[in-house]
């Protein structure tokens, strides 16, 4: 008889988060967006969890790398290149133009060439900018309410203080997710709204590329690296990853239900 082969840890987690991960791609969302109308509400939005990206990718990187003055070689060097690679991408990318930018003005960038409403990100941030406390900011701030719950619920992970807690959501909350996630959504773009999402389409075919040829074999050896063989952290990054999805999901659900509010109250 022969002798199963053993499933790697970072590949048993993946598979635990298949069914999650299958919500998500084949969500209601992508065939709920028919009008400008529908698209912008999902921008206004999804706006949010694209700014927290950043905050658990730079939560990563104070963690596994230095970053205060004096400068000391800190944490495994391995984990240090992987994380200000992706850093590199999100914070500073080809803007397609010639020059660069962050992930997220491209994506303001992109909200403001569909007439996207940008007032509650603007106010968000001008507030932190001002110096209000995070949560102050987020509740006194016009953020939808999907969009709120979702940013509370990145800030539970962050909270945890837990190293391969962060990298687990990143990874599989983020990362690994997006190609899928995002190709379902450009599939019909340029059918359904020609002409007029060029920087929306940009960004997300940008993200696909990235993170499927690049940031997602990163980020899992940057897990598996976190964890090795402590049984411990696996179940701890395994708890993350479905609270990531999970929080996903809730998002998704809450701008189809706009969605169809919107609709009820004649939205143009």
């Amino acid at each position: 008889m022969t002798e199963a082969i053993p499933i790697a840890p970072i590949d048993d987690l993946q598979e635990s988060l298949r069914s999650l991960r299958e919500q998500l791609v084949k969500h209601r969302l992508y065939v709920q967006m028919k009008t400008p109308a529908d698209l912008r509400i999902f921008m206004e939005h999804h706006v949010f969890a694209v700014w927290d990206f950043m905050s658990l990718l730079k939560a990563l990187q104070l963690r596994l790398t230095c970053v205060t003055i004096p400068w000391v070689p800190q944490g495994d060097p391995n984990a240090r290149r992987l994380i200000n690679e992706i850093v590199l991408d999100e914070e500073s990318d080809d803007n397609g133009e010639g020059g660069y930018t962050s992930h997220f003005e491209l994506y303001r960038a992109a909200m403001a060439q569909s007439g996207a409403n940008a007032s509650a990100i603007d106010d968000f941030l001008d507030r932190l900018g001002r110096g209000d406390p995070f949560y102050e900011a987020l509740e006194q701030a016009r953020v939808p309410e999907a969009a709120r719950i979702f940013v509370r619920a990145t800030w539970d992970i962050l909270g945890s203080k837990s190293t391969h807690s962060i990298a687990a959501a990143f990874t599989f909350g983020r990362e690994d997710l997006i190609p899928d996630m995002f190709r379902a959504l450009v599939l019909d773009l340029d059918e359904r709204f020609p002409n007029q999402l060029g920087l929306l389409r940009y960004y997300l075919e940008r993200h696909i590329q990235l993170d499927e040829e690049h940031h997602t074999p990163l980020a899992r050896r940057m897990v598996a690296a976190l964890c090795e063989t402590d049984q411990k952290k696996w179940r701890e990054a395994k708890e993350a990853a479905r609270a990531a999805l999970h929080a996903r999901i809730a998002l998704w659900d809450g701008i189809v239900e706009q969605i169809t509010l919107s609709r009820g109250r004649g939205r143009d």
